[in-house]
């Protein structure tokens, strides 16, 4: 057995060293390809003038020589020609062949109302009430929420304050509903983009699938044309949202001259978790509502207004055959009493950290500057010889300005603190999106980036590395690349954090006790109180 994962440990390491030289080559290749074709007019003419001149003879005579000249200057004029034409030619191949630029217009996300708040010491005595748990479960998610990093302000559905708990069909949609149209008449009134001029819409949600879609219901309702491509992601948990930005990259890159609207949400009526396996209570003290909208643009004529233009995007997935355990460490099931719920593996931690050294092997090379790239490259040679050296972790800070951390809990973003080497300035953005609206899943990205948007951090030409985790186990990453300074966000409308910006960020404590028993319930009778 001892043999075997040592096998299997060198043969990961090559994999993995393979896959960082192959990638490091073809970033080189590409950049000498584009040098090479933006030079390759001047190399064509000068190529047809030494070809020319090595066609004309020394002149014999004065006569001769006169001759001659004429003639070279035909040449040379019909050299010019057949020049101008092979860069003409090889400009519209290369203006062919280079991909479309996908420019990001402007983002929204979702800021529930008041009524939909509850602090923490409200939603366990809401939960508490509901019958069903234990005291040993309610004391856990009473530990789990002291620990976690979520504030006193954060959003459920009402169909979650209600009490009894409604977690109906109709109640799931009214939640989906509010969300997916809230951001999406943000967005269109802030862009005046007109629904007719979308070409693209893709939303994802992960444990909430209706029929007709989510997509369907958008055409719907915004009576989007009748040829508007649409696809709709579910089961791919907190990552899903790049994921729909790298579907929505590759869709603009063969349908010219068009929006792409991508929504992403998740649905909390249906997955709050009411029995007592302490996999799934953790769910309970993390997922909160909310949603965003982004509009994606082909358009050169939009990246004069755009925010953003998409550089990167980099997906990883460690469910093969050979990653069980990256596979079952988040799923949906059923208890031992027949309650529905998402299990987290205590491996969870581990899988991410090796999800997130495969993304980065690959990411690495597109983004970092070649003395971090051949630093890289050393550690896993010596590693390869059996040498005992830490492998080595990039700077990225040293490539990138921003980073938007999905922020999936205290633990995940502590661990790629470290990991990654960032500071509590890089990490803010991500803690205080849990702090202030909880695990918001695939859209919890977003709310990161508009908290930048909002400080006023973003400037022209800063570059922001996203990072999510899904199940199955995925860890994926875009790079963006500012166009612009981003200096009013703190005055859009659709920018969640307008009102109370200024007021943050605050200190949130590795250990936050609160007291619940003195608390009244979040609502009564199915209304918030």
């Amino acid at each position: 057995m001892a043999n075997q994962q040592h096998r299997s440990s060198i043969a990961g390491m090559d994999r993995e060293l393979f896959r960082t030289v192959r990638q490091a080559a073809l970033n080189h290749a590409r950049l000498l390809y584009h040098r090479l074709v933006s030079r390759l007019p001047h190399l064509l003419a000068v190529t047809l003038v030494v070809a020319a001149a090595q066609l004309v003879p020394p002149p014999s005579s004065a006569h001769a020589a006169r001759t001659l000249l004429r003639e070279a200057a035909a040449r040379a004029d019909a050299g010019l020609v057949a020049a101008a034409l092979a860069a003409c030619a090889c400009a519209c191949a290369y203006a062919a062949l280079r991909p479309r630029p996908v420019y990001l217009v402007d983002l929204a996300a979702y800021r529930p109302g008041p009524a939909h708040r509850a602090t923490r010491a409200e939603s366990v005595r809401h939960f508490a009430l509901a019958g069903r748990f234990t005291d040993e479960s309610v004391a856990f998610q009473t530990r789990m929420l002291e620990r976690a990093g979520v504030g006193d302000a954060t959003h459920f559905p009402a169909s979650i304050l209600a009490n009894p708990v409604d977690m109906s069909l109709r109640a799931a949609r009214e939640e989906s509903e509010a969300v997916v149209f809230g951001v999406v008449d943000d967005l269109l009134r802030t862009t005046a983009v007109r629904a007719a001029d979308v070409g693209v819409v893709i939303v994802n949600s992960s444990l909430f699938s209706p029929t007709p879609s989510f997509t369907s219901l958008l055409v719907n309702r915004y009576g989007l044309r009748h040829d508007v491509v649409t696809h709709n992601l579910s089961g791919m948990g907190c990552s899903a949202g790049i994921i729909a930005i790298d579907l929505a990259k590759h869709l603009l890159q063969v349908h010219p001259n068009t929006y792409a609207l991508v929504v992403s949400t998740e649905n909390i009526t249906l997955n709050a978790y009411l029995g007592n396996h302490r996999p799934m209570l953790v769910t309970n003290t993390l997922f909160r509502m909310g949603g965003a909208a982004v509009l994606l643009s082909n358009r050169r004529s939009d990246r004069g207004r755009a925010k953003y233009r998409l550089v990167h995007t980099v997906r990883t997935h460690r469910g093969g055959a050979a990653s069980d355990d990256s596979y079952a460490c988040v799923t949906q099931e059923e208890d031992g009493e027949g309650n529905v719920g998402v299990s987290l593996s205590k491996n969870l931690m581990s899988v991410a950290g090796d999800a997130l050294r495969c993304n980065i092997t690959t990411l690495g090379p597109l983004v970092l500057p070649l003395s971090e790239q051949l630093r890289f490259l050393r550690a896993a040679l010596l590693r390869r010889a059996a040498v005992k050296v830490k492998p080595y972790v990039p700077d990225f800070k040293l490539a990138l300005e921003h980073f938007c951390i999905h922020a999936g809990g205290r633990g995940v973003l502590d661990e790629l603190e470290r990991s990654l080497g960032l500071s509590a300035w890089h990490m803010e953005p991500s803690r205080m999106t849990l702090y202030r609206f909880g695990n918001t899943s695939s859209s919890s990205l977003w709310y990161e980036l508009a908290y930048c948007e909002a400080k006023g951090r973003i400037k022209k030409g800063d570059r922001v590395w996203q990072i999510a985790f899904g199940s199955g186990f995925k860890c994926n990453s875009a790079v963006w690349k500012a166009l612009r300074t981003v200096d009013d966000a703190a005055r859009e409308t659709n920018n969640p954090w307008a009102d109370e910006i200024d007021d943050l960020p605050v200190h949130v404590p590795k250990v936050s006790p609160f007291d619940s028993s003195d608390q009244q319930p979040a609502s009564t009778n199915g209304q918030h109180a």
